[in-house]
């Protein structure tokens, strides 16, 4: 009998290991994704994001990641987004984001990866609200201008949000992921 229950446990868990093992696939607007396994899905806080995950902290840090997806009708520009993500930081002394672009599909995206203390508000969008200083804090900001999943004009974002050591440990998995995307 401890035999027979063994084996069902060691196929139950060798199912549910192969089906993290998968990731999750992702629509973001008119293209798609595989996550890395590892990556937990989460309901999405707010009706802005199309999809939120949970990235596993490093050993050392406070806290996890958090990955969020944005489809906007409207947004604003590309500049004005950027120039609104770095407002979210305090840099130090001569620190800037890095800016980058790259492909995603065919269209042109704008990769920006900020380090700095994190100037965390809440309610987020509230001007009267407290604000919270987090040191260590890194967030990766995708942006582009594409189209939603009805095909009408939309602008693309995510955010990858969370402690410096811990965005770092994901960023290579990130990255893939980003050129996965069709």
């Amino acid at each position: 009998m401890r035999m027979l229950f063994a084996s069902v446990l060691a196929a139950v868990v060798a199912v549910g290991a192969s089906a993290q093992d998968k990731g999750v696939a992702v629509q973001w607007g008119n293209v798609k994704s595989t996550t890395p396994a590892g990556w937990k899905e989460e309901t999405p806080s707010n009706t802005m994001r199309v999809a939120q995950f949970k990235l596993a902290k490093e050993k050392g840090d406070p806290e996890d990641a958090e990955l969020a997806l944005f489809v906007s009708p409207g947004g604003g520009s590309i500049d004005a987004n950027l120039e609104r993500q770095v407002k979210k930081f305090e840099l130090g002394k001569d620190a800037k984001p890095a800016v980058m672009k790259l492909k995603i599909v065919k269209e042109e995206a704008t990769y920006q990866d900020i380090k700095g203390t994190l100037l965390k508000k809440f309610p987020p969008f509230d001007p009267n609200a407290k604000i919270t200083r987090v040191e260590n804090y890194r967030q990766i900001y995708v942006i582009f201008e594409g189209k939603d999943a009805q095909g009408k004009d939309a602008v693309l974002s995510l955010t990858l949000l969370g402690p410096t050591k811990t965005v770092e440990k994901h960023k290579k998995d990130f990255d893939e992921w980003l050129k996965n995307f069709k």
